[in-house]
């Protein structure tokens, strides 16, 4: 039961991985600078180590894993809003 558990805690957290990283794909490489945040090539290169580091403790959550969760939750708490803010103007 608890594997099942880790498994599926796993899989969300490669979903939002890939989420994060599909986002900051699609995004323009000024909006990131424009929030005094890392550029986007450094923020690809942080989520895509993210993914391989998900990758790499499959079905598991080892501490590995645990390093990309972290950094994918930074950029989906922190960078993401600013980003979309600065590219579509405050929400009201």
């Amino acid at each position: 039961m608890t594997s099942l558990i880790l498994l599926v805690l796993w899989a969300c957290a490669l979903g939002a991985t890939v989420f994060a990283l599909v986002h900051a794909v699609r995004q323009r490489s000024d909006a990131f600078t424009a929030v005094d945040k890392l550029s986007k090539p450094i923020w690809l290169a942080i989520l895509g180590g993210a993914l391989v580091f998900l990758l790499l403790g499959a079905g598991g959550l080892g501490f590995i894993a645990i390093i990309g969760i972290v950094a994918t939750g930074v950029y989906l708490a922190d960078v993401r809003p600013k980003v979309d803010e600065v590219q579509r103007g405050p929400r009201w």
